[in-house]
C-alpha cells in the first residue's frame, strides 16, 4: 500500500510527505514512550520517500525516451512515405513500361505504360498478383497476335518457359503490325524487373533496309548474269525459269519467245534434245534420269554439238530450294587446241620413239664397246705385268751387284719407274672390273677390325716417313659389305690423306648413325675448293701439279668412287681450303660375322627400271661432269636434253616443243642466271616440274632457297644413288599421272 497517490502530480506527492513528516514528528514528541517504534516508523518513511524519488526519476526518463522514440518513427514514415512517392514518380516517368515482381514472383508495383497496349488487362494489374497471373491475362488479351498455329495456353507455356532463364529478351506483336520488346531482368534479392519497350520503328526501319537489300541482290545477279560469258538461267523448284542472261539464248539458239519468266523446262529439254546433238549417247540417257529426279540434285556435265562444228560445254547443279542452275559454254576453241595438241603429241611421241632407237642403238654399241675395252684392259694388264716383273727381279739383281754409287742412284730410279708402272696398271685392271657387269663381289657380315688391323702397320709407316701422325680408332661393329674391296677403298683414302698432307695427322674413324656405320677419314691437308670437289674423282686428275709420279697416279680415288657405287655404299666428302678434308663412306650394320657368301651384282644402277622412258633437262656448264651425268642416266634409261647454259636450254625447250618429266640443273651456270632462276623461268612458262640443283655450294643460304622451292638439292660429288632416288619419284609421279 502506498502512502502517496502515484497519479499526483510531483508537488502535490511532496506536499503529502512533508504533512506526514510533521505528523510523525508530532506523535515522536507527544509520545515519549513510544519513541523507538516512532523513529524507526521515521526512518521506513524516509527510505520509502527515497524509493519514490528514485522511480519518479526513472519514470520521468522512460517517458522521454518513448516521445523521442515516437518522434524518430514518425520522421521514418515521412522519409518512407516520401521515397515511395519519389520512386513511383521516377517509374512513372521512364518511357518504356515498368513491372516489379519480388523473390516470390509477386508484382509489387509498375507504371502507367505497364502493358498499356493490352488495354484489357490493366484493371488486372495491381499489387500481389502472381507473374502467371500476368502472363495468363497477356496471352488471352485480344491485343496480342499470337504467330500462327500457336493457342494462347501455348504461348503462355513457353513464355513461363523463358521466365526460368537467367536472360530473357523477345519480340511480342500486338495491335495493327507494331512490337513490344520484353525483356527481364533480375534483381539482388531474386525479384524480377520487367520491360516493355515498343520496337516498332526499328523493326520497320529493319524490314525496309531488308527489302533494299534484296532489290538490290537483284540487280546486282542481274549484271553478274549478264556480263558473264557463259550462258546462265536459274530454275525454281517447279522447274519454272525465273532468271537467265543473254548469252544462253545465243549459244543454244533460243528466241526470246522460248526464253521469258515461267518458261517451262520442258519446253527446253525438248529443244535439247531435238536440235543439239550429245558428243555420248548415254550422256542423253543420264541426263534424262537427271531432270526427272525429284528435290535435291547432284551436279551433272556433258557435251553437246551445234551445227556440227560448234561443241557447248553444258553443267547443271541443283539447289537447296529444289530448284536448279543450267550453264552453257563455248569450249569450241579449246577442243579444237586439245585436238591439235594430241595430233602434236602424237608427232612428238613419233620422234621420241625413234630417238629412243637410235640411243639404244649407241647404248648398245658403246656397252659392246666398253665391255670389249675391259676385255683388253684385263688381257693387257695381265700381259704386261708378268715382263715388269721379271725387270724388277734384273734390276734388283743388278743392284746388288753394282757397288757404283752413281750406277745404284739409277737403277734406283729405273725400280721406282717400273713399280709405278706396275701400279698404274693394278689400277687401271681394278677399274677395268669395276666397270664390268659380271663382277663377282662377296658380299658378307665384316668386323670392322678385321680391316682396320691389317692397314694400320702398313700405313704406319708411310705416315712416319713424312712425320705425320696416324691414328685408326678400332670399332666393334659389323657391316655387310665386300671384305676385299672395302680393304681397298679404306687404303686408299688412308694413303691419299697421307699424300696430300705435310703436316699435322690422319684420323680414321667410325660414326654410328641408326643402322648405318659410317667411316671417316679426316686430315690436317691443304683442302680441297669447292669448284674442284667434283673433279678429283676423274682418272689422272691431280690437283697438286707439282707432285711426280711417285708421289700418286691419280687413280685412288676413282677407283673408290666406283667401287663405293658398285657395292651401293654412299661416298661423301667435306673440305675447307686451309683446314683439311674427310671421305666419309657409308655402310649397313649387321650382326655377327658369318662365313663368306659370293654374291654377284648387276649394272650399277638404282633397283628397279621405272625410270625409263623418263625426259629429263640437264643444264650443266662443266663439259666432263655433263657428258658423266648424261651417259649414267642413259644406262637407266632416261632421255636426256643437254644444255650447257639457261639461254640454250630454253632456246631448245621452245625448238623441240616438248615438255620435260624432270628437271636437273647446275646452280653455277654463268653470268646469265643461276640454277634457282632458270627453275622458276621453266616453271612459269611450262608449269611446275620435278626439279634437282646440283650444286658444290653447301651453304645455308642454298638450302634455304631450295628448301622454299620444294626442289631437291644434290651436292658435288654427285651421289648415284642419291639421283636414282630423285628419278625414282620422278617415275612414280608420272606413271601415278597417267
Amino acid at each position: 500500500m502506498s502512502l502517496i497517490n502515484p497519479a499526483d502530480s510531483l508537488e502535490r506527492q511532496n506536499e503529502k510527505l512533508l504533512r506526514i513528516a510533521e505528523a510523525l514528528m508530532e506523535h515522536v514528541e507527544h509520545g515519549p514512550a513510544q519513541s523507538g517504534e516512532a523513529y524507526a516508523q521515521f526512518e521506513r518513511a524516509a527510505l520509502l520517500e527515497k524509493r519514490v524519488r528514485e522511480r519518479t526519476l526513472e519514470l520521468e526518463r522512460t517517458l522521454d525516451l518513448l516521445h523521442e522514440s515516437n518522434a524518430q518513427l514518425a520522421r521514418a514514415n515521412d522519409e518512407t512515405e516520401a521515397a515511395r512517392r519519389n520512386l513511383a514518380d521516377a517509374i512513372e516517368t521512364v518511357s518504356e513500361g515498368f513491372a516489379l515482381f519480388d523473390g516470390d514472383d509477386v508484382l509489387v508495383m509498375c507504371n502507367s505504360r505497364f502493358c498499356r497496349d493490352f488495354r484489357d488487362t490493366v484493371r488486372d494489374l495491381r499489387p500481389g498478383l502472381a507473374f502467371a497471373g500476368y502472363v495468363e491475362r497477356v496471352s488471352r488479351s485480344r491485343y496480342l497476335a499470337l504467330p500462327e498455329g500457336i493457342s494462347s495456353e501455348a504461348w503462355a507455356a513457353d513464355r513461363m518457359r523463358k521466365h526460368t532463364d537467367r536472360r530473357v529478351l523477345f519480340n511480342v506483336r500486338h495491335g495493327q503490325d507494331r512490337w513490344l520488346q520484353v525483356s527481364e531482368h533480375r534483381t539482388a534479392n531474386g525479384g524480377t524487373v520487367v520491360l516493355q519497350t515498343d520496337v516498332t520503328d526499328i523493326i520497320r526501319l529493319e524490314r525496309q533496309e531488308r527489302l533494299k537489300l534484296k532489290d538490290k541482290q537483284t540487280r546486282m545477279i542481274r549484271a553478274t548474269l549478264d556480263h558473264l560469258d557463259q550462258g546462265v538461267c536459274i530454275f525454281d523448284e517447279n522447274a519454272r525459269l525465273v532468271a537467265w542472261n543473254e548469252k544462253i539464248g545465243t549459244l543454244l539458239n533460243l528466241t526470246a519467245r522460248r526464253l521469258h519468266l515461267g518458261a517451262s523446262f520442258a519446253r527446253l529439254l525438248e529443244r535439247l534434245e531435238q536440235e543439239l546433238t550429245f558428243s555420248y549417247s548415254s550422256d542423253r540417257d543420264c541426263f534424262r534420269r537427271w531432270a526427272a529426279e525429284d528435290g535435291l540434285r547432284g551436279p551433272i556435265s556433258f557435251e553437246l554439238t551445234r551445227d556440227t562444228n560448234v561443241v557447248l560445254q553444258v553443267f547443271r547443279r541443283g539447289m537447296p530450294d529444289g530448284g536448279f542452275l543450267f550453264s552453257c559454254t563455248d569450249v569450241t576453241a579449246e577442243r579444237e587446241a586439245a585436238r591439235r595438241l594430241t595430233e602434236v603429241n602424237e608427232m612428238l611421241e613419233q620422234r621420241v620413239m625413234e630417238r629412243t632407237l637410235e640411243l639404244e642403238d649407241a647404248l648398245s654399241a658403246a656397252e659392246r664397246a666398253n665391255a670389249s675395252k675391259s676385255r683388253f684392259v684385263a688381257a693387257a694388264s695381265h700381259d704386261l705385268l708378268q715382263p715388269l716383273s721379271a725387270a724388277k727381279l734384273f734390276v734388283s739383281s743388278l743392284a746388288d751387284r753394282c757397288g757404283n754409287a752413281a750406277d745404284r742412284a739409277v737403277l734406283d730410279k729405273t725400280e721406282s719407274a717400273l713399280t709405278s708402272a706396275e701400279q698404274l696398271i693394278d689400277a687401271l685392271l681394278d677399274i677395268s672390273k669395276l666397270e664390268s657387269d659380271g663382277l663377282n663381289f662377296d658380299i658378307r657380315p665384316v668386323a670392322l677390325r678385321e680391316i682396320f688391323a691389317p692397314l694400320r702397320d702398313e700405313m704406319e709407316v708411310l705416315a712416319a716417313r713424312k712425320g705425320l701422325s696416324l691414328r685408326m680408332i678400332d670399332s666393334g661393329l659389323t657391316v655387310e659389305t665386300d671384305p676385299a674391296y672395302m680393304r681397298r677403298v679404306v687404303q686408299n683414302l688412308v694413303a691419299n690423306a697421307i699424300r696430300y698432307t705435310e703436316a699435322g695427322r690422319v684420323v680414321v674413324g667410325v660414326r654410328r648413325q641408326a643402322g648405318t656405320a659410317r667411316i671417316e677419314v679426316w686430315d690436317t691437308g691443304p683442302g680441297i675448293a669447292e669448284e674442284d670437289q667434283s673433279a678429283i674423282f676423274e682418272e689422272f686428275r691431280r690437283l697438286d701439279t707439282r707432285a711426280s709420279s711417285n708421289d700418286g697416279l691419280g687413280l685412288g680415288l676413282a677407283i673408290v668412287e666406283r667401287a663405293c657405287a658398285r657395292l651401293g655404299h654412299p661416298l661423301g666428302l667435306w673440305s675447307e681450303p686451309g683446314r683439311g678434308s674427310c671421305f666419309m663412306v657409308s655402310l649397313p650394320v649387321v650382326g655377327a660375322a658369318a662365313p663368306a657368301r659370293p654374291v654377284s651384282l648387276g649394272p650399277a644402277r638404282p633397283v628397279g627400271l621405272a625410270q625409263a622412258g623418263l625426259i629429263a633437262l640437264l643444264v650443266e656448264n662443266e663439259p666432263q661432269l655433263r657428258r658423266a651425268i648424261t651417259v649414267l642416266m642413259e644406262s637407266w634409261g632416261v632421255s636426256v636434253i643437254e644444255a650447257e647454259d639457261a639461254e640454250s636450254a630454253l632456246d631448245l625447250l621452245a625448238d623441240l616443243e616438248l615438255t620435260p618429266d624432270a628437271l636437273l640443273l647446275d646452280y653455277q651456270l654463268g653470268p646469265g642466271m643461276t640454277g634457282t632462276e632458270l627453275f622458276r623461268e621453266i616453271t612459269g612458262r611450262m608449269g611446275r616440274l620435278p626439279c634437282a640443283i646440283v650444286s658444290a655450294d653447301r651453304s645455308e643460304a642454298l638450302r634455304e632457297a631450295c628448301a622454299a622451292l620444294e626442289i631437291e638439292l644434290l651436292s658435288k660429288p654427285v651421289d648415284r644413288h642419291r639421283l636414282g632416288r630423285f628419278f625414282d619419284a620422278v617415275a612414280r609421279g608420272v606413271l601415278a599421272a597417267e
